[in-house]
């Protein structure tokens, strides 16, 4: 498991004679760099270092029918064609409807890795869903310097806490795994907030690196949001808690003083992303005034509430999938004695519910 001190030290300096250091022209510059401001011209050296968050400069070899798109900075989708130059980061994916990848041992320029996200992380692929091809194979060119230091997402990034001060309270949305519903409900709970006039911060904080589900939380009304690519991290794969993370972020968010914080746990309750480990934290947990776990099926929802339970945590609203019809909500009703509010179809109605918590949860801290 990563510790804290792992992912916040800095690269090691480049030594000026075991490398070739030249300027290389990218032609795509993924979303997992974002925060770093990259331009199309950098300076690379073949002296790599097989570190998660090391930026990465790779030509791309093969192509892929079913996943041939790049997340770039500004959240544009853009092809990707075989013989592109691209920087991405190196880091590790565990997703169960998608590719599954690590950090090599060791990288240098010329070897021989795959593409294993929209967001441009760059790993070993072990293995992936039976729904897409094989992952776009890429060809190791460089890591990019500055001042003799290989490039890290790390850098600049916001520290993690072990205790956090946040009169805001949190809105945690959960899930069975990936695709369960969880940012569709996420973003209707943010749009119909904000209608009604609070002012609404988001985070996502697990998962792997890509823009597109905050940009989406922004295109609804947040105010402001973040993720754990703020915190210098290209996914939350081997995180040995996720708690310190989300208080920094937490932290960050409280400064533009939103009426409460909108949360999304990517992944899955189970999984490889450490989702679990948040609901051990009681600082988190009292901050908490409602939590959703979104669900495929009815066995989800009851795998969910018994999970959920067994770390003192009772759900407020069951949302997704189980809920698309009249019959699945009111199964989660009667049998499991949760509310379900659909965020397809009843997305007035799911934060109409998430409201009162907010309101009971206000009354009971003052």
């Amino acid at each position: 498991m990563l510790s804290r001190h792992d992912i916040q030290e800095y690269p090691i300096a480049v030594e000026p004679h075991n490398a070739e250091v030249r300027l290389v022209r990218v032609d795509k510059i993924a979303s997992s760099t974002v925060n770093l401001g990259l331009s199309h011209e950098l300076e690379i050296t073949t002296a790599c270092e097989a570190r998660p968050g090391n930026v990465i400069v790779v030509r791309t070899l093969t192509d892929n029918a079913t996943y041939n798109t790049l997340e770039l900075v500004t959240g544009r989708m853009a092809k990707i064609n075989p013989g592109d130059i691209i920087a991405g980061v190196l880091g590790y994916r565990r997703a169960l409807r998608g590719f599954v990848g690590d950090v090599p041992a060791s990288v240098k320029a010329g070897d021989r890795l795959q593409l294993l996200n929209l967001g441009g992380l760059v790993g070993q692929c072990l293995g992936h869903h039976h729904s897409l091809n094989n992952a776009i194979e890429v060809e190791v060119i460089g890591m990019p310097v500055s001042d003799g230091r290989i490039l890290n997402i790390a850098e600049n990034a916001v520290p993690m806490l072990d205790t956090m001060e946040v009169t805001a309270p949190l809105v945690l949305v959960a899930g069975t795994c990936m695709n369960s519903g969880k940012t569709y409900a996420a973003t209707e709970i943010i749009k119909h907030l904000t209608r009604a006039g609070h002012r609404v911060a988001a985070a996502k904080l697990a998962g792997v690196a890509c823009l597109r589900d905050t940009l989406n939380m922004e295109d609804h009304g947040a105010i402001k949001t973040m993720s754990f690519l703020d915190c210098g991290l290209p996914s939350t794969v081997g995180l040995a808690d996720l708690a310190p993370l989300a208080k920094g972020v937490i932290s960050k968010l409280a400064e533009c003083e939103p009426d409460c914080i909108v949360i999304e746990l990517g992944d899955g309750l189970l999984g490889g992303y450490s989702v679990d480990t948040i609901f051990g934290d009681d600082e988190i947990m009292r901050a908490t005034a409602a939590l959703v776990f979104c669900a495929n099926d009815f066995v989800g929802a009851w795998g969910g509430r018994e999970l959920l339970a067994a770390r003192g945590m009772k759900i407020d609203v069951v949302s997704g999938p189980v809920s698309d019809s009249a019959m699945g909500a009111e199964y989660v009703k009667r049998e499991l004695g949760l509310d379900a509010a659909n965020a397809v179809n009843g997305g007035e109605q799911l934060a109409a519910l998430i409201k009162i918590r907010l309101e009971e949860w206000s009354k009971k801290v003052a």
